[in-house]
């Protein structure tokens, strides 16, 4: 008898989740309910799934809304008037300045359309038009004219709320919506308090007096039928690639076997075998149009020159192999397809395609353009605890100060004010509340049915249509995204070759896809097993720096390995130190237990990727290959996981009993199973990445300096520009600051002088480069300042920036004498262009007086502009460092404590179990080696990392499998000289400026050699 309901998705007003709202109506006696959220059709579909566990007839429709003002409700009679209702909803939400009418422009058809009764009351009312009458409408309803037109009236009592912690919640949502604090939230911007579902006893007896508004809500309910059909078999996707599937299929097959030239030079038995077992199970699970959108997709980026990655699952297909989606060849590896594809698979697969981040959107453009039935899929943003305290923070008016303290989480909460404990109080609770929709990283739907069938659209910035449901529903419904995504690791390579080409002109081409060259590549094994692979996609960060070491990695199934063993599933279970310990040490692995070792004899019976697990469970837990699919299905990190784990826990203990298999063994296994959920790999996921790891180990190894320029332009990787500057550096890299002659927007090389380009200067704006180089480009290089002006327009502002970087130091004019210059001969208003005249006006030279600056003046600036300076860091200390410790000398400490210093890079905080912080960072010595230390809690607590700079570590050195770690006992932020820029006294600056600045070197080089260590007293405790 509820024709308006609300649940969350009615963003920043609901209060109720889809399923409580069920719950709620079954608890109350309702049998029929309609779903009409505030321009949201997000719940719809959920709504309509779960309806039948709660036996409530689903009816869906839409409240059309200008903010919290009711226009009209419109309810689908059928799925085609929820296509229809979804188009008219899209059409707003593309452009969002057009407003909601009173009533809808043109006739929805198979829809009810009803009109709020005080709004709309004077309207001529079509056939499928209603006037909805509240509770409060009943009285005024008596003396109207619409109480002699019954027929034409429909109960309107609308469902926000469930109780009044709720409405007060609703109120929040209001005010966080309006941006108003919320003494100040208009009243016609909330809902009514009594907006709550009552019983269907208090309903009819509220509407007792007018029994054929009853018959009328319930007559108008009957006649609407939804279906949606959650448990299908086929895909609803794009169905066919070349409009009938006969074709589909035959195109498939003679592609794949067209691709065994291009793959394989002498295929055997075993790859026919494999490629004709696929494609039955590829047809049977109808995947053939799936495969066929892929290549095709990627066939267009190949034609445009574009880097790309196919990983995920996927890789373990040979099909996808042959028609070049993925580069992972599954019979080298032994990949179980059945991972990607298997007939017991309910959900569907997918490939996860990786694009260089500067070719993504015109391949998602490409796609749309090809598609009929495209769309984005969304992600529903929702209200996170921190986030949440500062919004109802603002709506309750708290200054800054305390929304601070309570972000941090430092206070008492019986010392707190009454408002600071409602704020935290409502926090918790709208914390999972949606918030606003936003974008899926990657997905990308392609219906076989318009998009409108099943969602309405929203146009995000982007400017492509996106669902209003997220990926767990659309795999609900059958509909399997593409996964486009985009990452800086593919253009790092992509740059890096166009940068080779152009710095070796005279050098041989080399083919960046040779993955089966680069395996044997000595100079790669070097650089895996040394651990050297700063800049490399997924193997530079210290966690896979120190797991490298620690494994000797030098090969690419050891890499593949490594890749997985990284992942929290395998650290989680506590079998990544047995893994560690059985590659090194070749006995142990007759530790494992017989049948693990037979099951992954390369892993040496421990289990790294999600197949293990899954032929652990098939082979040792006795599951069937379905509930085998279930744990694929937990493994997988999304929506719901935790529910496919524990469907099959009780299978695989019965089993395991009935084996005869020992009580304590079962359980361990199950331990070591059950911490893979949401965090496994798939082997063909793993070797997907590394692949590309070689291509980018392949590039550091033959083209250090070209390689860092590159990773620089894409903004790096793991860590900040500075650590990749300084990456070039070691490598005999020259470093030079932007020029106004030599530099360009990215940063570029010639030889190995790499000059930073302009766009890593703080506040240097994109006209100001833009018309440099343009008139640069155009009439040759700038021979003066005065050249500079006269040519580019340019504020005083914008060419300080220029001056103080050094970027006019080919005048050898010092850069104090050219910020006189420049405004002496500024003006303070810049013209867009510059007016041309017939005749060369001669410039003014005004006498400045000389004026001088020093290295370090420099590093400042560069600090403030850049963010880092160019010279060591440590020449800026206050205190000259004596202390002649290394990182290099620290493996002959071991269990010692010493003290060195060390430059921070970057930290990484864990939780333990007993809900404490330790922190494990990473610091550069004076020689520009890695420093990596352990922090416990309390000495994290006792010392805390302050920032950027230098740190002097005392601690002790603790060495495992090779690797060196500091476990800190005492550490202390070393003082850096006062800003000489702006310093009363600068003798300090002076001094520091004969030291450490005697020459260019020390703009130039890291630092130092390292000299021979001296057991000094100072450094050794």
């Amino acid at each position: 008898m509820y024709l308006n309901c609300h649940t969350y998705y009615s963003l920043r007003y609901g209060t109720i989740a889809p399923k409580q709202l069920l719950a709620i109506a079954a608890a109350n006696g309702i049998n029929m309910l309609a779903l009409t959220d505030i321009n949201n059709t997000s719940a719809c579909l959920d709504f309509v799934r779960l309806s039948d566990k709660y036996n409530i007839k689903p009816v869906i429709g839409v409240d059309f809304r200008n903010g919290a003002q009711q226009q009209f409700i419109l309810i689908a009679k059928n799925n085609n008037g929820f296509q229809n209702i979804n188009s008219y909803l899209s059409h707003f939400l593309h452009n969002q300045e057009l407003q909601i009418p009173e009533q809808p422009e043109s006739d929805i058809k198979d829809c009810y359309v009803i009109y709020p009764y005080q709004k709309n009351k004077d309207y001529y009312l079509k056939p499928n038009e209603f006037l909805g009458v509240k509770p409060k409408d009943l009285n005024a309803l008596k003396f109207s004219k619409w109480n002699k037109l019954q027929h034409k009236l429909v109960v309107l009592k609308t469902v926000s709320f469930q109780n009044k912690k709720d409405f007060n919640t609703h109120r929040l949502l209001r005010a966080i919506a309006n941006n108003s604090l919320l003494s100040k939230l208009p009243k016609s911007e909330e809902g009514q308090e009594t907006d709550k579902m009552m019983s269907y006893k208090e309903l009819y007896e509220t509407y007792q007096e007018f029994p054929k508004i009853l018959e009328n809500t319930a007559a108008l309910l009957n006649n609407c039928t939804i279906e949606f059909d959650f448990i299908q078999e086929t895909p609803n996707n794009q169905k066919s690639y070349t409009k009938t599937e006969y074709l589909d299929y035959k195109l498939l097959e003679k592609l794949t076997y067209d691709g065994l030239k291009y793959r394989y030079k002498n295929p055997d038995e075993v790859i026919y075998n494999r490629i004709k077992k696929e494609l039955e199970i590829i047809k049977e699970k109808n995947f053939v149009s799936y495969f066929l959108i892929n290549w095709k997709i990627l066939k267009y980026a190949r034609s445009k020159g574009y880097f790309y990655v196919g990983r995920g699952s996927g890789a373990n297909s040979i099909v996808a192999y042959l028609l070049r989606i993925t580069d992972v060849d599954p019979i080298e590896l032994d990949l179980y397809f059945e991972r990607f594809i298997n007939l017991y698979r309910k959900n569907p697969p997918d490939f996860d395609i990786d694009f260089s981040w500067t070719d993504r959107d015109d391949i998602t453009n490409f796609i749309f353009k090809t598609f009929k039935n495209t769309a984005l899929l969304a992600v529903y943003n929702t209200f996170k605890f921190k986030a949440s305290v500062r919004e109802l923070g603002k709506v309750f008016g708290l200054p800054k100060s305390e929304m601070d303290v309570l972000t941090r989480g430092r206070y008492n909460l019986n010392n707190l004010d009454n408002l600071s404990q409602l704020v935290l109080k409502y926090s918790e609770y709208i914390q999972g509340f949606p918030n606003y929709l936003g974008i899926h990283a990657s997905g990308i739907i392609i219906s076989e049915k318009p998009i409108h069938h099943y969602t309405a659209t929203f146009l995000p910035p982007k400017n492509y249509a996106t669902t209003q449901f997220d990926m767990v529903v659309a795999e609900d419904i059958g509909l399997y995204k593409f996964d486009i995504l985009s990452q800086r690791g593919l253009g790092k390579i992509k740059d890096t070759v166009a940068i080779v080409k152009q710095n070796h002109p005279e050098e041989a081409p080399f083919d960046i896809h040779d993955i089966k060259r680069f395996k044997e590549d000595e100079k790669i094994k070097h650089i895996l097993k040394n651990a050297k692979a700063i800049g490399c996609f997924y193997v530079e960060s210290p966690a896979m720096r120190m797991l490298l070491k620690k494994l000797q990695v030098d090969n690419y199934l050891g890499l593949v390995a490594a890749s997985s063993v990284i992942r929290p599933g395998v650290s989680k279970s506590g079998m990544m130190r047995e893994y560690i310990l059985r590659y090194r040490h070749p006995e142990r692995r007759k530790d494992a237990h017989p049948v693990l070792l037979e099951i992954m004899p390369e892993t040496y019976g421990v289990m790294v990727y999600q197949e293990d697990v899954i032929k652990v469970a098939h082979i040792f837990g006795g599951l069937t290959l379905g509930q085998a699919d279930n744990l694929r299905r937990g493994m997988s990190g999304k929506f719901r996981s935790r529910e496919e784990f524990l469907k099959v826990k009780q299978h695989f203990f019965d089993n395991c009993k009935k084996s005869n298999k020992p009580e304590k063994l079962t359980a361990e296994i199950w331990r070591q199973i059950e911490s893979f959920a949401g965090y496994a790999f798939a082997k063909g996921h793993s070797a997907s990445y590394a692949v590309e790891s070689y291509q980018s180990l392949f590039l550091k190894a033959y083209y250090p300096l070209e390689y860092m320029v590159a990773t620089i332009n894409n903004f790096g990787g793991f860590y900040s520009t500075e650590l990749y500057v300084h990456e070039a550096r070691m490598h005999k890299g020259i470093i030079e600051a932007p020029s106004i002659n030599h530099s360009f927007s990215e940063a570029i090389i010639k030889g190995d002088i790499i000059y930073l380009g302009f766009m890593f200067l703080h506040a240097l704006e994109a006209k100001t480069i833009k018309n440099s180089l343009k008139e640069r480009q155009k009439n040759g290089l700038f021979q003066s300042l005065d050249d500079f002006i006269e040519r580019v327009p340019i504020s005083i502002e914008q060419i300080c920036i220029l001056i103080k970087i050094n970027a006019f130091r080919f005048t050898e004019i010092n850069k104090r004498e050219l910020l006189w210059e420049a405004h002496l001969k500024i003006s303070k208003t810049v013209f867009e262009e510059h007016i041309m005249t017939l005749f060369k006006t001669e410039k003014i030279n005004y006498k400045t007086p000389k004026l001088s600056s020093t290295d370090l003046e420099n590093a400042f600036d560069e600090m403030e502009l850049l963010g880092f300076p160019l010279c060591n860091p440590y020449h800026l200390l206050q205190i000259p460092t004596s202390n002649t410790m290394r990182a290099e000398h620290l493996i002959r400490f071991q269990n010692k404590i010493i003290t060195i210093e060390g430059y921070l890079v970057t930290t990484k905080y864990t939780t333990t179990s007993n809900g404490k912080r330790m922190y494990f960072g990473t610091f550069l010595d004076y020689d520009g080696d890695f420093i990596d230390t352990v922090h416990f809690p309390p000495v994290a607590a006792k010392y805390p990392f302050r920032g950027k700079g230098i740190y002097t570590i005392t601690g002790k050195i603790m060495v495992e499998f090779d690797c060196v770690n500091i476990e800190v006992l005492n550490m202390e932020r070393a003082a850096i000289i006062e800003d000489p820029r702006y310093a009363v006294n600068s003798s300090n600056a002076t001094f520091q400026n004969k030291k450490s600045f005697a020459d260019n070197k020390a703009r130039l080089l890291p630092s130092m050699p390292s000299k021979a260590l001296k057991q000094n007293p100072k450094t050794i405790q």
